[in-house]
């Protein structure tokens, strides 16, 4: 779901304003000369260039991107690099019309330092000039490709359906029934370990399975919800590998609301997609993340001289021509100083931990940093920090109650306000995660607590992941991550609606829309005898929304079928008695005036 990004811009203006020079002193001055004159650099160019100047680590396969106002415009493009000389390739237009990207027709040299110059003319007013970028090559590391074990659940809380056996999704269990006042709609999880196939899932708010995708064996899905693409609501979720090491490794999809794949999104630069963020904007363009090892030198950090180091990287990427028109890296920008996460000997740093991206309204995007306890504003021309929440140099001071600890899912909220999840723990510093809603105060320098929300019956400490939604109306929803329960409150904190998975499924963010399926499948049905000339007959269909009762029909053939009897959905599968000894059943889904809206094919008894 596209939460809201709008931030009011007169706060947001003062806000970019004052902390840019607040943080200065924090995060360039730490960062050194070199980094500062890079920011210089970058800060001067007509257009947004990545990789940025100095980064220190971009891919050997990466492109050079020109982010710029629409109709801009790139020629002209001289590509060296110090070891591997002058590079070749070709311009492709963003389908946005914002700029281009310079595909190079060979890959870069680990190690070597890439200058890149450009001729580039702004559209819509923007500046006209020449482009330059500086940066050098990873030195990438291969990591270990073992993925995390199974935990051990209970195999009684896995759902089974006879007219449906392939899936096996966890139960959902509603502890707390949803009270006057929940908001309508479908909720969107993704469980994963534990007991159950692992896949996307849409639940009712009584618990009742919806739609199920299940995946691959060694496959997950994260970040389930509905966003919007073209001008239509879709399907959108991460999938791929969860290695050992703490990312991921696949791509982010978009299905329709017929179940159909409609696109695929894959990092680019040679990169894969981790599962921290997919976020679709209205122009058609895609934020998401990566985690990307390098071979780093880390004994001035008390760790081996012959280390890893996992860092955090954002891009932009065009959906529709898979290219990268933006690309952010925490190395460089954050010092590995201010990471809570202390330096494994034999095991890959990760420094960061970026899980999670929102684009703002001033030319900007806010990340979110679990490992330094961080927010940072990031100026997308630029790339260079404009502001910090929280951590070792938060550019606002911290009042009561605003302090929080290996966070997610940070976004800007109407009003100049903030959202997070605030976990609170690994190791715990808190009694229990929460969500905060939090209000930056530019003028004077802090930061105060607008509210939070804690489930008042429930210890949930969730070591890891986890959301906070707004909803219509001013509720929240929480999703634990970790733990496998999510719970809506109201506006003044109260539960409204309370549920879990099954024990030690893991839902990496938990959402809740309105949403309407149509699958392009039939019904599935099974027919079995029950007794002297009666059947059960039960039936399902996996992803429609629209279906108020069954019609069964009954025949000597499959052409000679007749409505016998009805019954009222009850749940995913409906089984219905019928007193019938025809040896061949169909049902017929009908919506709330009766029409038929699917068939079944026949089936013999």
């Amino acid at each position: 779901m596209i939460k809201p990004t709008v931030v009011s811009s007169c706060l947001s203006a003062v806000l970019a304003a004052v902390a840019l020079a607040a943080c200065g002193s924090a995060s360039n001055a730490s960062a050194g000369p070199a980094a500062r004159a890079s920011l210089r650099l970058a800060a001067a160019n007509p257009v947004a260039v990545s990789p940025q100047p100095g980064t220190a680590d971009a891919s050997p396969s990466t492109q050079i991107s020109f982010l710029g106002g629409l109709g801009t415009r790139v020629s002209n493009v001289r590509v060296v690099g110090s070891q591997s000389g002058m590079h070749t390739g070709v311009l492709r237009v963003y389908s946005t019309i914002t700029g281009e990207s310079f595909l190079p027709t060979h890959a870069f040299v680990a190690g070597e330092r890439v200058t890149v110059t450009a001729d580039v003319i702004g559209g819509a007013g923007a500046a006209t000039g020449t482009a330059r970028t500086t940066f050098t090559i990873a030195h990438q590391a291969q990591v270990s490709q073992q993925q995390f074990p199974i935990s051990p659940g209970d195999a009684r809380a896995v759902q089974h359906y006879s007219s449906a056996p392939t899936l096996t999704p966890s139960t959902v269990r509603v502890t707390t029934p949803a009270r006057p006042g929940a908001t309508p709609g479908y909720v969107f999880l993704a469980p994963y370990q534990g007991q159950g196939s692992p896949g996307p899932m849409i639940v009712d708010q009584g618990g009742n399975l919806v739609w199920f995708h299940p995946l691959a064996a060694g496959m997950q899905a994260t970040n389930f919800g509905v966003q919007r693409y073209e001008g239509k609501p879709v399907l959108a979720w991460w999938q791929g590998r969860i290695l050992q090491v703490g990312f991921g490794q696949g791509e982010d999809v978009l299905y329709n609301s017929s179940y159909q794949l409609v696109a695929r999104i894959r990092a680019g630069n040679g990169y894969h997609a981790d599962l921290h963020e997919i976020r679709i904007t209205p122009e058609g363009t895609a934020w998401i993340d990566v985690f990307d090892p390098i071979g780093m030198n880390l004994s001035g950090m008390r760790g081996p001289a012959s280390g890893i180091l996992t860092d955090s990287v954002v891009q932009e990427i065009d959906i529709k021509t898979g290219l990268v028109m933006w690309e952010w890296h925490a190395l460089g920008h954050i010092p590995l100083g201010e990471s809570k996460n202390p330096v494994p000997r034999d095991y890959p740093w990760d420094y960061a931990h970026l899980n999670s991206a929102d684009p703002g309204s001033t030319g900007d995007v806010l990340v979110s940093v679990r490992n330094t306890w961080t927010l940072y504003d990031i100026d997308i021309h630029s790339g260079g920090v404009r502001w910090r929440l929280g951590g070792a140099h938060s550019s606002f001071k911290l009042g009561p109650g605003t302090p929080f600890y290996w966070q997610h899912d940070a976004e800007f909220q109407p009003g100049g306000l903030i959202s997070l999840f605030d976990n609170g723990s690994d190791p715990p510093e808190e009694k229990q995660s929460r969500g905060v809603l939090l209000a930056p105060d530019a003028v004077g320098h802090s930061v105060s607590l607008v509210k939070q929300f804690v489930n008042p019956t429930k210890t949930l400490l969730a070591e890891s992941q986890g959301d906070a939604l707004s909803l219509p109306g001013g509720n929240w929803l929480l999703g634990y991550g970790r733990l496998p329960n999510f719970t809506e409150f109201d506006a003044s904190g109260h539960v409204l609606l309370d549920a879990t998975l099954g024990r030690n499924v893991q839902d990496f963010t938990t959402s809740l829309s309105p949403w309407s399926g149509q699958p392009r499948s039939a019904p599935s049905v099974l027919a079995r005898p029950n007794g002297a000339g009666a059947l059960a007959v039960s039936v399902s269909w996996n992803g429609a929304t629209a279906v108020a009762s069954w019609r069964v029909l009954a025949g000597a053939t499959p052409r000679s079928l007749a409505p016998v009897t009805s019954a009222p959905k009850a749940g995913f599968q409906t089984t219905i008695a019928v007193l019938s000894t025809a040896p061949y059943i169909a049902v017929q889904a009908l919506d709330d005036a009766g029409a038929v809206i699917g068939v079944s094919g026949a089936v013999k008894v």
